[in-house]
């Protein structure tokens, strides 16, 4: 079962740019930063390439396909989760136009951005609460170890569907760490926000 253990750590990574975006969403709320766009940017294509293109593809692909055949009773969930995967690549156009008007448009357009960041952020972490508080101790119950072996060969793969390459894995960490240079202290270790 290291799919569990693999989508859990996923789960933290996304979650840790969510929560850096926030974070520097109420710094600049309260005066005490001025915005760093690059930094958002990054965190936007992070929180809408690593979930859209290699995280949640193997949980439909995988995970979730052996779940409807050995638990019927999940399908509805699985159907919500689904479509929320199909939801949340919307929902990331969103966050983008919403940030691309904050840049453009200045400080008017603060309200927005914060407001489709701190939305996009809600709707992420419930997506993954369920994911991790229902699906995984459905899938731990009901899964044969020969559907483990294969859905942890699935998420053992560092592979982007998309692309076809296999050092998917490799790009996102890159992605990751230049997240964590470019934020300011407490959630990086780049320079401190003025």
């Amino acid at each position: 079962m290291r799919a569990i253990r693999i989508i859990h750590d996923e789960h933290r990574s996304i979650a840790a740019v969510l929560h850096g975006m926030l974070y520097l969403v109420r710094q600049i709320r309260d005066d005490r930063a001025k915005p760093n766009f690059e930094l958002f940017r990054a965190m936007i294509y992070y929180i809408d390439a690593f979930p859209e293109r290699f995280h949640h593809p193997k949980e439909d692909n995988y995970l979730f396909r052996v779940l409807r055949i050995r638990q019927p009773d999940a399908a509805p969930l699985l159907d919500r989760l689904q479509n929320e995967h199909w939801m949340g690549a919307h929902k990331i156009r969103t966050l983008e136009r919403a940030l691309m008007r904050y840049q453009l448009g200045g400080a008017t357009q603060f309200a927005p951005f914060a407001a489709a960041a701190e939305a996009y952020a809600s709707f992420h972490w419930e997506h993954m609460r369920a994911e991790e508080d229902v699906v995984l101790p459905m899938a731990q119950k009901y899964l044969t170890p020969a559907d483990w072996q294969a859905v942890d060969t699935a998420f053992l793969e560092h592979a982007d569907p998309l692309r076809g390459t296999t050092d998917a894995k490799d790009e996102y960490e890159a992605l990751f760490s230049r997240i964590v240079n470019l934020a300011p202290p407490p959630i990086g270790v780049g320079p401190e926000a003025r």
